[in-house]
């Protein structure tokens, strides 16, 4: 017996269906089977990436993934794993989700992308640019605590060695 759960929703009266169980395993359907090994599931696909099935979920609810769906469960394609290692690189490089969208969405199979490799130059340029100030700011914090380190240490090495002479 089959229940139209969004009819419920909807107030609409429930309407069952009876399935036998050769109907049952006739609508199944395995994807993974017929079309091979290029279809996973989100948990193999976040063990594989490094990345929660929430993560995932959002991506998807963002519109960076499209994940096929049997029943329930959602089957990444090649493309999909294509875009996630794409959306995870421009994570790892400090793009916004929204930059990498904007980037893949731009992506034509048939076309030159020229539009697509502009847009992704120009991003880049620019986020190398702000990382590259980072790392100045950064060397320049450590270079600063390195000294205040070093100041420390003299001290206490000022200080512990009358010390030491007090209590021999």
């Amino acid at each position: 017996m089959v229940r139209d759960r969004d009819a419920t929703r909807r107030g609409k009266p429930v309407t069952m269906k009876l399935i036998s169980a050769g109907e049952t395993a006739a609508n199944t359907n395995n994807a993974s089977v017929e079309i091979g090994e290029d279809l996973s599931r989100i948990g193999e696909m976040a063990k594989k990436y490094g990345v929660t099935l929430r993560t995932l979920r959002f991506y998807e609810d963002k519109g960076l993934l499209n994940p096929q769906r049997d029943g329930s469960t959602r089957l990444y394609t090649r493309r999909d794993k294509a875009r996630l290692k794409l959306i995870l690189l421009g994570r790892k490089v400090g793009f916004s989700l929204r930059d990498v969208k904007q980037m893949m969405d731009l992506y034509d199979p048939t076309g030159s992308n020229t539009k697509q490799l502009r847009l992704a130059l120009d991003k880049s340029e620019k986020q190398l640019a702000r990382l590259q100030k980072q790392r100045a700011l950064i060397d320049d914090a450590i270079n600063e605590l390195s000294g205040s380190m070093s100041a420390v240490r003299q001290m206490l090495t000022e200080r512990s060695a009358p010390q030491a002479s007090v209590a021999s």
